[in-house]
């Protein structure tokens, strides 16, 4: 079973799964946001579908800490275009600069 946490003293979201870290996403907080930078999967964990767990994780972490998001990352922001419920997190005035 796959866990996601958030390692503030790293500014990442980590996924976990057999006690090996398999894949992060780096982050910066800034006042009531969070800018999800660059997500990295490590290769012998691919096509597991833990990137696309990992990156749930972190958004649902956004939502419960009330944070709007900044998907510079674009395979946060192409998940987030595949999945509306998650379009809301994305400030309106800022969905253009993601395409979304």
């Amino acid at each position: 079973m796959a866990t996601v946490t958030d390692n503030r003293g790293q500014s990442r979201f980590e996924i976990e799964t057999d006690g090996e870290i398999a894949g992060t996403i780096s982050y910066q907080r800034g006042k009531g946001e969070i800018a999800l930078i660059h997500t990295e999967v490590e290769p012998r964990f691919e096509g597991q579908g833990l990137g696309s767990q990992l990156i749930r994780g972190a958004l649902d972490a956004a939502r419960a800490e009330g944070l709007a998001v900044l998907p510079f990352c674009p395979f946060v922001r192409s998940y987030i275009g595949d999945h509306a419920e998650y379009l809301d997190l994305v400030p309106e005035d800022r969905r253009a600069e993601f395409d979304l």
